[in-house]
C-alpha cells in the first residue's frame, strides 16, 4: 500500500513537471514567441517568489529544467578567505565540504527547498509573467517591422479614433492620422488599404506603427511596384513633390541610353501610371525627365508649360522663368499648384513672368542701370549701354571688376578702364559719406551701421524710413520689411533677415 502511494506521488509530481513545460509550449505558440523566453518569464518569477521566503539578502538562482521541467531554487555564495557576509559568502574549509577541490573567488550553489504558492505568491507570479510575456511580444513585434520602415504594408482598417484609423497589421496595431490620409478618402471598418510604414513606436503597450499615404515614399514605392525598371534600379527617381490626391510631379532618370525612363513609368497605354493614380483616388502625376544641367531640369519640371528663357540667381537660389503671354495659365497652374510643385521638385524657388511683362522689366531695369552709370560714373550714355551689355548692373560690380576684363570691352582701352574704375570707387566713397551723413542726422545707432549683413542701399532705405537700431529692424514684421524694400529683398531673404537680427534677443 505505501508502495502504491509513493508510485502515485511521484507519477504527479512528473505531470505537474510536465505541465510547466506544456504551458510554456502553448504560450510561446498563441503569442508568437520564442519558447525560451516564456521559461525565462516563469524563472524570473520564481526567484522573485523565492526571494519573499528566504529574503533578498540571499544571492538566489531560480531555474527549470528544460528537459523534466523540475524547479530548481539554490543559493549561490563566494568562496572567501574572511567571511564577512554569510548570506553571499562561504569560507574555504566550509566550501569543501560541499565541493570537492573548491578554491578562492568559486562559486557555490547550495540547493534550497521549493517555494509553496499561495493565494498572493501566485497573483504575483502570474503577474511577472504576463509582463515579462509582453516585453518579448513587444520585442519580438519590434524586430519584425524595424526592417521594414520606409516599405508599403497593408492594413485592415479596426476602428476610427478622432478621425484617425487604427489598422491590423498582422498581430500589430498601425495608426492612420488623418493628415495622413489623402484628402476626401473615406475608410470603413474591415477595409484593406496600403500604406507606407513611416516609423515605430514602441511603448509600455507594445509597438504602434505610424503609417501614411501621403508621404512623398509612398508615391516613389508604388512605382516600384508597378515598374520593374525602377525596382530593379535602371530607372531612378530622382526627386518628388506632392500635393496628395490632387497632383504630383515625379522626376527620373535612367542610366540605360536606349531606355526612355518616362515611357518605362508610363507603361503600355498608361496602364503603369494609371495603376497608381487609382490607388491615389486620382491623383494626377507629372513624370518629367530629370537632368544635371539645373536650367534643363527647371524649364523640364514646368512641364507642360512651354519656357522661352530662365534667369538663375545662385546667391538667392532663385529662378525666374519667361512664358508666352497664352502659357501663363498653364505655367502658373490652377492656384499656383504648377509652380509650387516645380520649386518643391528643383528646390529652387521658381518665378513666373510672361514674355511681354519680361520685355517691359528689362527696359525698365536697363534705363535705371543706364540712369545710374551715367550720373555716378560720369559716363555718356554709349559707354553706359557697354557696361550693361558686358552685364554689369551696380557700381559696386565696376568697382570690383579688373582692369584687364574692363580693357577687353571692344571700344575702352586700359586708360579709359582706369578711370571708370577710378570713378566707380569714388561714387561708392561718396554713397558712403552721404550714407554716414544721414545715419548722423537720424540719430542711427552704430549696431545698425555696422551690421555686416546690411549693404548700403539697403541701409538707406531703412534710415529713410525710421529704421534706427537693430531693435527697430527686429521688431518689423516681413511684410513691413517688404514694403520698405521694395524689389530689393524677397520674401525669403526679408525673413531671414529678420530672424538673424532677433538672435541676440535670445
Amino acid at each position: 500500500m505505501s508502495r502504491k502511494i509513493k508510485v502515485e506521488e511521484k507519477q504527479a509530481s512528473i505531470t505537474a513537471k510536465n505541465e510547466i513545460l506544456q504551458i510554456s509550449d502553448i504560450v510561446a505558440k498563441d503569442k508568437g514567441i520564442d519558447k525560451e523566453e516564456v521559461l525565462d518569464a516563469m524563472e524570473f518569477a520564481i526567484l522573485k517568489t523565492a526571494q519573499l521566503k528566504y529574503g533578498t539578502e540571499n544571492t538566489l538562482v531560480a531555474s527549470i529544467d528544460r528537459k523534466t521541467g523540475e524547479i530548481l531554487i539554490k543559493r549561490c555564495l563566494t568562496v572567501v578567505e574572511n567571511v564577512l557576509d554569510p548570506y553571499t559568502e562561504i569560507s574555504l574549509e566550509e566550501a569543501a565540504k560541499k565541493s570537492l577541490g573548491a578554491a578562492y573567488g568559486d562559486k557555490i550553489f547550495e540547493d534550497l527547498p521549493g517555494v509553496e504558492f499561495g493565494r498572493v505568491a501566485a497573483q504575483s507570479a502570474r503577474q511577472i509573467i504576463q509582463q515579462k510575456i509582453r516585453t518579448a511580444e513587444r520585442n519580438k513585434q519590434f524586430e519584425a517591422f524595424s526592417g521594414r520602415v520606409g516599405e508599403i504594408v497593408t492594413g485592415v482598417v479596426k476602428r476610427v479614433e478622432f478621425n484617425d484609423l487604427i489598422l491590423d497589421i498582422g498581430k500589430t496595431e498601425g495608426i492612420l492620422k488623418k493628415a495622413d490620409i489623402i484628402p476626401n478618402e473615406t475608410f470603413r471598418i474591415g477595409d484593406r488599404i496600403k500604406v507606407l510604414l513611416v516609423s515605430i513606436n514602441k511603448d509600455s503597450l507594445g509597438c504602434m506603427l505610424s503609417l501614411s499615404r501621403t508621404d512623398n515614399l509612398f508615391l516613389k514605392k508604388l512605382f516600384e511596384q508597378e515598374v520593374p525598371e525602377i525596382y530593379d534600379g535602371v530607372v531612378r527617381i530622382m526627386s518628388i513633390a506632392r500635393d496628395p490626391g490632387s497632383k504630383a510631379k515625379m522626376a527620373v532618370t535612367t542610366s540605360d541610353p536606349n531606355l526612355d525612363p518616362i515611357g518605362a513609368c508610363v507603361g503600355m497605354r498608361g496602364s503603369r501610371v494609371q495603376a497608381v493614380c487609382d490607388e491615389l483616388k486620382g491623383e494626377k502625376i507629372d513624370i518629367i525627365q530629370w537632368s544635371n544641367d539645373q536650367a534643363v531640369f527647371i524649364v523640364n519640371s514646368l512641364s507642360p508649360a512651354e519656357v522661352i528663357r530662365i534667369v538663375i540667381d545662385d546667391s538667392k537660389r532663385s529662378v525666374e522663368a519667361v512664358v508666352p503671354d497664352d502659357q501663363l495659365s498653364a505655367a502658373i497652374g490652377r492656384r499656383g499648384q504648377n509652380v509650387r510643385l516645380a520649386s518643391k521638385l528643383t528646390g529652387w524657388n521658381i518665378s513666373i513672368i510672361t514674355e511681354e511683362d519680361d520685355v517691359k522689366k528689362r527696359a525698365s531695369e536697363n534705363t535705371r542701370i543706364l540712369q545710374l552709370f551715367t550720373n555716378d560714373l560720369d559716363v555718356d550714355e554709349m559707354v553706359a549701354h557697354l557696361l550693361i551689355s558686358e552685364g554689369y548692373t551696380s557700381v559696386e560690380e565696376v568697382a570690383e571688376s579688373d582692369i584687364s576684363e574692363l580693357s577687353a570691352m571692344e571700344g575702352l582701352d586700359e586708360n579709359l578702364a582706369e578711370e571708370i574704375k577710378k570713378r566707380a570707387e569714388l561714387a561708392i566713397q561718396r554713397k558712403k559719406k552721404s550714407i554716414d551723413n544721414l545715419c548722423k542726422k537720424k540719430g542711427v545707432k552704430s549696431d545698425l551701421r555696422e551690421y555686416a549683413v546690411i549693404g548700403p542701399d539697403l541701409l538707406e532705405l531703412l534710415v529713410e524710413a525710421g529704421i534706427k537700431s537693430l531693435n527697430d529692424l527686429g521688431d518689423l514684421s516681413k511684410d513691413e520689411l517688404l514694403d520698405i524694400t521694395g524689389d530689393m529683398l524677397s520674401e525669403e531673404e526679408a525673413d531671414a533677415l529678420i530672424m538673424d537680427v532677433r538672435k541676440s534677443w535670445f
